[in-house]
C-alpha cells in the first residue's frame, strides 16, 4: 500500500470525522465544526495520509503555539499559524481502525516533523493518555510530566519532540 500526504479539503470532513470518532471518546473527540475550522484556518499544519484512491486513512492536526505545552483553549478556538517559529502542537493524531497496523501514525509524525523543520519550529508538542506514551516514545518524543489539561476529564501527559 502506497501512502501519500496532503492537506485536507472540506470534502474530506466525513472521513476525517469517522476517523476522529473511532479514535477518541465522545468527550475527547473534536466536533465537526471544530474540525472544519481547523481545515479552513490551519490547513498548513493539518496532514492527511491517503491511499492510492485518495481516501483519508489518518491525519495529524494542531496549531502552532509559542508555548512548549498545550492548553485547553486550543481545543475550543483556532487561530492562524505563524509562518515560522513556535511549537507545532498535535490536537489529534488518528488512524482509521482498519489501517492501524500499517505504521501510518508513525508516518504522520515523521511527515509532521519534516514540515515543522521546514518552518523552523522549535519542536512538536502534544498531550496523550498514559496507554499511548510508549507509541510516542518509540517515535522520539520525551515525556515531560503530567499536563495541566482538564480536557475530557482525563489525565494527560506532556510529550515533546525537540527539532
Amino acid at each position: 500500500m502506497k501512502i501519500k500526504f496532503r492537506t485536507p479539503t472540506e470534502k474530506d470532513i466525513d472521513d476525517i470525522m469517522a476517523i476522529e470518532n473511532a479514535g477518541f471518546s465522545p468527550e475527547e473527540a473534536a466536533t465537526r465544526e471544530a474540525m472544519l475550522e481547523r481545515i479552513r484556518i490551519i490547513g498548513d499544519s493539518f496532514i492527511v495520509a491517503v491511499n492510492e484512491e485518495d481516501d483519508p486513512l489518518g491525519y495529524a492536526v494542531g496549531p502552532v503555539i509559542p508555548e512548549r505545552y498545550l492548553y485547553d483553549e486550543l481545543f475550543e478556538k483556532t487561530i492562524p499559524n505563524p509562518k515560522t517559529g513556535g511549537y507545532q502542537s498535535v490536537l489529534s493524531l488518528a488512524v482509521a481502525p482498519n489501517y492501524r497496523k500499517f505504521s501510518i501514525g508513525s508516518m504522520l509524525l515523521k511527515e509532521l516533523a519534516k514540515v515543522s523543520k521546514e518552518h523552523d519550529r522549535a519542536g512538536i508538542t502534544l498531550t496523550c493518555l498514559e496507554n499511548v506514551i510508549p507509541f510516542y516514545e518509540k517515535n522520539g518524543y520525551q515525556i515531560e510530566g503530567i499536563s495541566d489539561s482538564q480536557h475530557a476529564g482525563e489525565i494527560w501527559y506532556n510529550m515533546v519532540l525537540d527539532l
